[in-house]
Parts: C-alpha cells; sequence; structure tokens
C-alpha cells in the first residue's frame, strides 16, 4: 500500500512541472496540420468540381458540387501533373475531367466515348465503334443551339482512329458539347480522375438546392 501512494504522488508532482502548451500553438498545430491533410487528399485521392455549363445534361446539371476520384487510374504528381503509377486507364462509359488541350488552365468534364485503337464514327448523330452501334443510354440531344447554327462534324464524324495512350470524349448533350469532336483526343496523363458523386446542387439561378440530387452516383 504505500508503494502505491508514493507512485501515485510522483505521478502527480511529475504532471504539474510540466508547462502545458499555449492555447495559441495548439490551435496553430491543428490548423497546420488539417490544411496539410486537405492539401494531400486533394491533390492524391479526392478533389471538388463545379459543373458550369449544360454539357452534360441530363447526368450533370449547372449547379451540381461532384468529387472526383483522382486514384481511380493511378497515383499523379500534383507537381508535374504526370502518372506516377497507373492502376488501369479509362474504360468506355466512365466520366472523367481532364486538362483541356486547348486551354490547359481549365478542366473538363466528358464521358469516354473511345478508347484507343478503336474506330470511332457518328452517322446521323449515332456512334459506331469499329462498326457495331454503341449502347448509349447517356445521350441526350436538345437540337440546333441558336447561336452556334448546325456543324456537321456534330453530327457525321469519322471513321477515325484513336491514337495510343489517348481518348475520344464526348458531352452527353450531344448537340450542345464542345468535345472531341472539334478539338480531338484526350491525352491520358491529362486525365485527373474519375466523377462519382454529387455531394451538393442547386439552382444557379434561384439557388434553390436540389436535395434529390444530393448523394447521387455519377454513372
Amino acid at each position: 500500500m504505500p508503494s502505491n501512494n508514493v507512485k501515485e504522488d510522483s505521478v502527480a508532482v511529475a504532471g504539474a512541472g510540466k508547462k502545458s502548451k499555449s492555447a495559441f500553438r495548439e490551435y496553430a498545430e491543428s490548423i497546420v496540420f488539417a490544411l496539410l491533410l486537405a492539401l494531400f487528399i486533394r491533390s492524391f485521392i479526392v478533389q471538388a468540381f463545379k459543373i458550369p455549363s449544360g454539357s452534360m445534361i441530363p447526368t450533370l446539371q449547372v449547379g451540381d458540387h461532384i468529387l472526383v476520384n483522382k486514384l481511380s487510374y493511378g497515383i499523379r504528381n500534383p507537381f508535374w501533373g504526370s502518372f506516377l503509377a497507373y492502376f488501369k486507364k479509362p474504360q468506355r462509359g466512365d466520366v472523367v475531367v481532364f486538362i483541356f488541350p486547348e486551354d490547359r488552365t481549365k478542366d473538363f468534364i466528358k464521358r469516354v466515348i473511345g478508347v484507343e485503337g478503336d474506330m470511332v464514327e457518328i452517322r446521323e448523330k449515332k456512334i459506331y465503334i469499329n462498326g457495331k452501334p454503341l449502347e448509349d443510354p447517356h445521350a441526350h440531344f436538345e437540337g440546333d443551339a441558336p447561336e452556334r447554327g448546325t456543324f456537321n462534324v456534330r453530327d457525321e464524324y469519322g471513321p477515325r482512329e484513336v491514337p495510343a495512350h489517348h481518348i475520344f470524349v464526348m458531352g452527353d448533350n450531344r448537340d450542345r458539347s464542345y468535345d472531341s469532336r472539334y478539338w480531338g483526343y484526350v491525352d491520358l496523363d491529362d486525365v485527373k480522375g474519375r466523377a462519382f458523386l454529387i455531394y451538393w446542387s442547386w439552382d444557379g439561378t434561384d439557388r434553390w438546392v436540389r436535395w434529390e440530387r444530393i448523394g447521387d452516383l455519377i454513372y
């Protein structure tokens, strides 16, 4: 019993002799750790994006806020942009975010239609891959946009082969999408990840929250 009392007293004395961290230092360390964790997650794991245009209607609406899995296809170097390691390549039907080839300061989001080696052809708005009609359940047609008129390449394209290490992408809103039909292919090194979740959504005009879209998976 005496030895137990001595041990308990010694612990109390030792604890009393320690200088506690200041509240400012504790808060500062917590903030720095949170920032580093957020930077790591954004650089390597998940990144949030906002949808500003209607090129992916009806899959994605203007005002949708989405999450993109940056580990879907590999591990990217956050400083140089190239992949450190590949897990797999984008597949037909994936909705991907990538660096826009004509302006590398912008990110675009489209659906993968053709992968390397595919022969892509469009006849009267119908997509053919390697000579066979593509099952295309996400396609949406709104008609000609008045400000753009009719573009033959939009409805009649190819056949053209997708180069190695590239993909051919299109928006689901086929009549209102500026995509591979106009500017070509996407280098696999420029693919940032696969979109997988709508985490927030609201109407861009009235700011009404679209509660029914929140939590929807992106296919």
